[in-house]
């Protein structure tokens, strides 16, 4: 199956179960990858035969500076829900979500979630 990669789009939420998250807010890298078939788009150059990236990252960005989940699972679920409601031609959705900075001790490069949602659920 074809692929569509939209890599580390970063944003500032306010998503969390600590106080300091909500209040405070903090940044959030995204990866999408969409599942859909490419070959009309490339073999004819037309940009409704296939998706916009533009649009993608504008239901991201929607989410991740919305209203605040306490759960990361929460927003990558809003985030593939979205994505898939809007292009029933994307067979499949996998959202990585990373928290580069969680206030959580210890020495880590990030904490993330990632999971992948179809037309079917």
């Amino acid at each position: 199956m074809d692929k569509i990669f939209l890599n580390q789009m970063e944003f500032y939420g306010y998503h969390g179960v600590f106080p300091e998250e909500t209040k405070l807010g903090q940044r959030f890298v995204v990866d999408v990858i969409l599942e859909v078939d490419l070959k009309e788009a490339g073999k004819t150059d037309d940009l409704t035969k296939t998706i916009n990236y533009a649009e993608v990252y504008a239901i991201v960005k929607a989410a991740v500076e919305g209203p605040p989940f306490k759960l990361v699972e929460a927003l990558a679920e809003k985030i593939a829900e979205n994505t898939l409601n809007r292009f029933s031609q994307v067979l499949n959705c996998t959202v990585k979500l990373i928290k580069p900075n969680p206030p959580i001790a210890g020495h880590y490069h990030s904490v993330a979630v990632e999971i992948i949602r179809g037309q079917n659920g």
